[in-house]
Formats: C-alpha cells, sequence, structure tokens
C-alpha cells in the first residue's frame, strides 16, 4: 500500500531544464510506477518556490486552495518546490497533503535557485497551463484567477504587473524604486525585445502555456524567470493584469545584490543567444556562449602575459626567455583557473576532487602548448606564404587557435567530468 506522505514527496527531475510537451509518468511523482497508473492532464499547475517559508507555506496553501477548489475543482494542483530549506518548509508542506489533497511537495537537496527550482516544477506538473507565485504573501492569491481568465481568453502568458493601471509597491523606498527601474531600463538597453513586450520582465508571478515553452532548452540565471520565457519560448499574445506588490508578513527579503549581477549576467546570456552569433551558433551546433566566455578568459590571459614579462624581463632582469617561459605558464594557469570556474563551471563542479583538477591542468598545458605551436606554424604560412600584414596574420592566427582550443578543451578535458 502506497504512504500517503510518500505518495505527495515527488522525485526531483534531472537533466536538461526542459518542460516536457506532455506530463511526466507517475514515476516522478515518489512511487513506483504500476500498469494502471497512468497520468492525465490537468489544466493548472502553479509552483511554489520555497527557502525558509515555514511561517507562511500554510497561509498561502490555505488561500490558494480556497480559490481555485472554486474554479478549478479536481483540475489544479499546487507544487511546492523547496530548497532543502532549514527551517524544514518542505516538510510543514508535507504535513498539510491530507488537509489539501491537490498539494504536492518537492525537496531539492542537490540543486539551488529560484528558477531552476520553478523549471524542476513545470517538469514534474501535469497541467496544461503552468505558473508561479512567490511563498511570501507579497504576491496576492486573489490575482490568480484574473491571469487564469486572460489565459482561457487565448493569451499564450498572463503576467501580474506592477506597473499597470492597478498596479504597484506597497511601500518600498525610493532607493529600491530607483533599482528595479534602473533595472528595467538597463534591461531595455541590452534586450529590447524582450524587455519591451512587458510592462513588468521582472516579475515572478505570472502563468504560461505548456505548449508555449515545451521541449525549449532553458538556461536561466538567477530569478528572473520570465525573461527565460519570454527569450526562449513561443509567445504569440501576451496580457497583464496589475497588482500590488506587499511587504512581508513574516520572515526576510531575499533580495541581495547578487540578484543584480545575475540579472545582468542573464540579460547578457539572453542577447547572445538570440543574436546572429546565437543563431549562428545554434546552425552549426556550437556553444556561442561558452566560447565567448572563453575568448574573454583569453584576453584577460593576454593581460596577464604581458604584465608579467614586463616585471620579469625589465624589473627583475631574469632575462627574455626565461621571462617569456614564467609569464606565458602563469597567464596559463590564470586562463585554467578561470575556465575552470566560469567558462566550464556547469561541467567542473560535478568532479571538483583535486586528483580531477589537477587532470584537467594538466591536459589544459598540452593542449595551450599545441596551440602555440599551431599558432606559429599559421603565422608563417599567412606572413610568408600568402605575404599578408604582420599584425593581420597574427591577429587571425590567435582567432583560430582560440577557437581550436576552445573545441579540443571542450572535447578531450573538460568533457572528462560528465563522464568521471
Amino acid at each position: 500500500m502506497i504512504n500517503i506522505q510518500q505518495k505527495h514527496l515527488l522525485q526531483v527531475p534531472s537533466g536538461l531544464l526542459q518542460v516536457p510537451r506532455l506530463p511526466q509518468s507517475s514515476s516522478t511523482h515518489g512511487y513506483a510506477a504500476q500498469p494502471s497508473d497512468l497520468v492525465f492532464p490537468i489544466h493548472f499547475s502553479l509552483i511554489i518556490p520555497t527557502f525558509n517559508e515555514r511561517d507562511n507555506i500554510e497561509k498561502m496553501v490555505g488561500q490558494l486552495s480556497q480559490l481555485l477548489d472554486e474554479v478549478l475543482p479536481n483540475d489544479y494542483e499546487l507544487l511546492v518546490v523547496d530548497d532543502n530549506s532549514p527551517d524544514l518548509t518542505w516538510q510543514y508542506a508535507q504535513d498539510l497533503t491530507d488537509q489539501y489533497p491537490n498539494l504536492l511537495v518537492m525537496r531539492r537537496q542537490h540543486e539551488r535557485g529560484l528558477s531552476t527550482a520553478v523549471i524542476r516544477g513545470w517538469q514534474a506538473a501535469r497541467g496544461e497551463v503552468v505558473g508561479v507565485i512567490d511563498a511570501d504573501l507579497q504576491h496576492p492569491p486573489a490575482v490568480l484567477l484574473q491571469l487564469l481568465e486572460k489565459i482561457d481568453a487565448g493569451a499564450d502568458l498572463a503576467v501580474a504587473s506592477r506597473h499597470v493601471e492597478g498596479g504597484g509597491v506597497s511601500s518600498w523606498s525610493a532607493t529600491r524604486r530607483f533599482l528595479s527601474r534602473g533595472a528595467q531600463l538597463l534591461g531595455l538597453m541590452i534586450l529590447p525585445r524582450v524587455l519591451s513586450s512587458v510592462s513588468d520582465p521582472m516579475s515572478g508571478y505570472f502563468l504560461v502555456k505548456r505548449k508555449a515553452i515545451a521541449g525549449v532548452p532553458l538556461n536561466p540565471v538567477g530569478y528572473k524567470i520570465l525573461l527565460e520565457v519570454i527569450g526562449r519560448g513561443d509567445i504569440q499574445q501576451i496580457a497583464e493584469v496589475g497588482y500590488v506588490f506587499q511587504e512581508r508578513e513574516v520572515g526576510e527579503s531575499k533580495v541581495t545584490w547578487r540578484q543584480y549581477k545575475d540579472y545582468l549576467h542573464h540579460l547578457t546570456r539572453l542577447r547572445i543567444d538570440s543574436g546572429r552569433l546565437g543563431r549562428w551558433g545554434r546552425k552549426f551546433n556550437f556553444p556561442m556562449g561558452r566560447f565567448i566566455r572563453f575568448a574573454f578568459v583569453g584576453l584577460s590571459g593576454l593581460l596577464v602575459d604581458m604584465g608579467l614579462l614586463y616585471f620579469f624581463y625589465e624589473i627583475l632582469s631574469f632575462g627574455l626567455t626565461r621571462s617569456a617561459i614564467l609569464a606565458g605558464e602563469l597567464a596559463i594557469v590564470n586562463n585554467f583557473l578561470w575556465n575552470d570556474r566560469w567558462t566550464f563551471k556547469d561541467l567542473s563542479k560535478k568532479q571538483s576532487s583535486p586528483r580531477q583538477q589537477l587532470k584537467r591542468f594538466l591536459k589544459f598545458n598540452i593542449i595551450c602548448l599545441m596551440g602555440l605551436i599551431l599558432k606559429i606554424l599559421l603565422l608563417n604560412v599567412l606572413f610568408n606564404g600568402l605575404h599578408l600584414n604582420a599584425y593581420l596574420a597574427n591577429f587571425l592566427a590567435i582567432a583560430v587557435v582560440t577557437a581550436w582550443n576552445f573545441w579540443i578543451n571542450l572535447r578531450l578535458n573538460w568533457r572528462v567530468t560528465q563522464i568521471g
């Protein structure tokens, strides 16, 4: 006999952050699938991402259930996706499942972050319409019914906005208002197509039809999942509903400066992916965003190399050859560390033991040495064979070798983190 508590605890999906076109099998719902366990789609699934929201979760679930029981009886589900909160939010939510049969709980122990929590919830959801709402009661649950009406009227995406009629913020300071508007204006400069499509692109309260985002690889950074949905989804029609952003009743705000950094990172990534370079990369199956990070690291290595060459040669008088070798090797160390922690971070963190990191570093050195030999050969062919200008020949050789170094490292070096 299936334990009720176990039945309401979802397994965490793994792999790509990609919403399936159809609901997943019942094995994702925390218990073994039986031949008769067919998963039928329902109309609506609402994700409630949580971290240390124990004091809010019961009130939130109660309000949402009361609203949805009236308009969608037995045709909705609430999915609490908790990032293993120290205050045991997931356990408190799980204790509510007897009282609220449409409530399910997912406890994530190996991933963190609001955006990925939302997507993992959508992956396990059964709804033809999926959505997200904060658990801290800053998003008024009553607005949910208006968002559902917009979706039922034909919208692919319905967004709760602070910047349309009926919207606003309750008691934000002037500084916070300035930062919010400044972030939106900056976003309009970087990614105008996405940011101009809604009045409140930083909203974390919205609904979207599953078919508009299904099958699309998502790659969010930070908290602003709406940017990812608009930027990568097939969104034809958008509707907005005004709401007043409330102050927290209990608990602490999770707004930090890191969120603004992640926001800029996310905008930049979407800009690259949606531009010509991104389209070219998808056409030829080339990871353009990762390559651009690799190139930036290479530029930092060039600065390190030149600076240290001056230091060793001009200040310490080590001799040109010895200075060049030392500067070059330290630049390689710089490049490896940045690539390991930034360019290939998602791969390297899967195998982060000192032995595995040392193995990657030694391979990186060998590949860079091969790249140096290739650069010299290309330089001679371009300069002596094709009679190009020396500086143009050097630039072209560097460009080719940078692409070669990146591809070889991706396939032969950091690839080791995926297969052990």
